[in-house]
C-alpha cells in the first residue's frame, strides 16, 4: 500500500530511515563515548553534545532564508554534508577543541537539514496528503532510531574501536541519504522571490502563537521521556536494560500506531488532535509519578504505559503540526516558516534537559507534575488561539479517491508560486 504518496516520496523516506538508522546508533552513546573513551569530563562532554543542538538553534533561521533563496534540495544536500563531516570528525576527536569544532559543524547541519527536509516533503506531497507524508516520516525516523539504538548498543560494547565505527557509520548514512535524495529529486524545487522575508513571518500571529506553544509541547512530549524518565527510573530501582525497553516500546508504538492514527484523524480538527496529544502527555507524566510509590514490577508497568502514552501523543502531534505550518506558509516563504517551526523544536528540546534537570534535582515528582501542568496549559492555549487560524487550515484534510490517485503519481518538479497565498 502506497498510502496515496508518490514513489518519489517513498524513495526519499527510505533515505530518511537509513539516515536515522545511523543517528540512532550514535545519539544514546555520545556522552559515554566522550567521557569514558576520550577522557573528557562530564561537564565538557555535555557541552560538546549540547553544542550540536545549540548551533542548530542559531542556524535554523538562516537556513530558512537559504531554502527560500536557493531551494530545499540544495540546502538539504549542504546540511547533510555538514552533518557527515561533523560526526565523522567526532570519531577522531581526541581533544575538546577538536570535539567542539566537530560538534559545531554537525550543529550547523542539524539546523539546516530539519527545515529543508520539511520544506521538500511539503513540496512533494499535495496539501490533502501532507499529514500522511508527515506520518510516514515519523515512522521512518522512529524505526531507524529504534533499530539503530539496538545495534549501536552492541557495537558500543566493543570499546573505542566500536564507537569510532558507529560515528563513521553515522557519517556514511548521511551520505547515503543525500545520494538517495539527489537521485529521487532530480530537479530543484525553488521558489520565486517574495518581499518581506522574516518581517512577514513575524507579522503572522497565528504562526508565532502556535510555534511558542510548540516549544512547550516538544519539551514535554519528547524531552521528558528522553531526558527525565531514564534517570528517574534508575532512581526508583529500574534496571538499565528495562529502561532501554521503555524507549523501544515508545518507538515501536509510533511505528505501528502512526499511520492508523493519521487516517482516523483526517477530516477532524487540527487543534483537537494537538489537544488530544497533549492530554496523552499529561496522562503519561502522571503515570510516571505513580511509579514512585509502587513496587519495582508495578513501577515498570506504569512507566511502560507512560512510554506508550508519550508515543500516542507524538503521533497526534505529527499528524497536525507541520502540515498546519505548511498551510499557513506563503509558498515563497515556506523555508522561513519551516525554519521557524524547526526552531520551536530545538528550543523545546533544549528546555527539557535544562529546566527539567534542575527540577529533577529538587524532586522527581515535582519535575513530572510540572511537565503535566505544562502540557495541560498547552491544551488551554491551543483552544484560546484556534480562532486565529484561517478557517481552511483548522481541519486535517481528508483526501478523496482522485487526490489519492494523483498523489501516488510522481510529480514533475516545478517552481513554487511567489504569490503569498494561504489557506482561507
Amino acid at each position: 500500500m502506497r498510502f496515496g504518496l508518490s514513489r518519489q516520496l517513498w524513495v526519499v523516506e527510505i533515505g530518511v530511515f537509513l539516515n536515522m538508522l545511523g543517528y540512532g546508533a550514535v545519539f544514546p552513546f555520545e556522552l559515554i563515548y566522550l567521557h569514558e573513551e576520550r577522557g573528557f569530563s562530564l561537564g565538557v562532554a555535555g557541552l560538546v553534545v549540547g553544542l550540536v543542538s545549540g548551533a542548530a538553534v542559531i542556524v535554523a533561521p538562516v537556513a530558512g532564508a537559504v531554502i527560500d533563496r536557493v531551494g530545499a534540495r540544495a540546502t538539504a544536500v549542504g546540511a547533510g554534508l555538514a552533518l557527515a563531516g561533523g560526526y565523522g570528525s567526532l570519531a577522531f576527536a581526541t581533544t575538546p577543541a577538536m570535539a567542539f569544532a566537530a560538534a559545531a559543524l554537525a550543529g550547523i547541519g542539524n539546523g539546516g537539514l530539519q527545515p529543508s527536509q520539511a520544506a521538500l516533503m511539503t513540496a512533494l506531497a499535495p496539501r490533502e496528503l501532507r499529514q500522511r507524508a508527515s506520518a510516514v516520516s515519523r515512522v521512518a525516523v522512529n524505526a531507524g532510531i529504534g533499530i539503530g539504538a539496538a545495534v549501536g548498543g552492541v557495537v558500543a560494547g566493543l570499546g573505542l574501536h566500536g564507537f569510532i565505527a558507529l560515528f563513521l557509520a553515522n557519517a556514511v548514512t548521511y551520505l547515503a541519504y543525500l545520494a538517495i535524495l539527489v537521485a529521487a529529486v532530480r530537479r530543484e524545487v525553488r521558489p520565486e522571490r517574495a518581499a518581506g522575508g522574516y518581517r512577514q513571518v513575524l507579522r503572522d500571529r497565528a504562526l508565532l502563537r502556535f510555534a511558542l506553544i510548540n516549544v512547550a509541547m516538544i519539551a514535554v512530549g519528547w524531552g521528558v521521556l528522553a531526558w527525565l524518565v531514564p534517570p528517574y527510573a534508575r532512581a526508583i530501582g529500574i534496571a538499565p536494560s528495562l529502561i532501554g525497553l521503555l524507549l523501544l516500546a515508545n518507538a515501536a508504538t509510533v511505528v505501528f500506531a502512526q499511520l492508523p492514527i493519521v487516517k482516523a484523524a483526517e477530516g477532524r480538527s487540527r487543534v483537537g488532535a494537538l489537544s488530544l496529544g497533549a492530554a496523552a502527555w499529561v496522562l503519561a507524566c502522571l503515570l510516571a509519578v505513580l511509579a514512585q510509590a509502587a513496587s519495582p514490577a508495578i513501577a515498570f508497568i506504569c512507566l511502560m504505559a507512560a512510554a506508550i502514552a508519550f508515543a500516542v501523543g507524538e503521533c497526534l502531534h505529527a499528524t497536525a503540526f507541520m502540515p498546519l505550518v505548511a498551510d499557513l506558509a506563503p509558498l515563497a516563504l515556506r523555508g522561513r516558516y519551516m525554519a521557524t517551526a524547526g526552531l520551536s523544536w530545538w528550543l523545546g528540546l533544549a528546555v527539557a534537559p535544562t529546566l527539567g534537570g534542575q527540577l529533577l534535582a529538587v524532586s522527581a515528582s515535582l519535575a513530572l507534575v510540572c511537565a503535566a501542568a505544562l502540557a495541560a496549559a498547552t491544551i488551554v492555549l491551543l483552544r484560546v488561539f484556534e480562532p486565529a487560524l484561517p478557517a481552511g487550515a483548522r481541519r486535517i484534510p481528508r483526501p478523496d479517491a482522485v487526490t489519492l490517485h494523483r498523489g501516488a503519481r510522481t510529480p514533475r518538479s516545478r517552481r513554487w508560486r511567489a504569490t503569498p497565498r494561504r489557506v482561507r
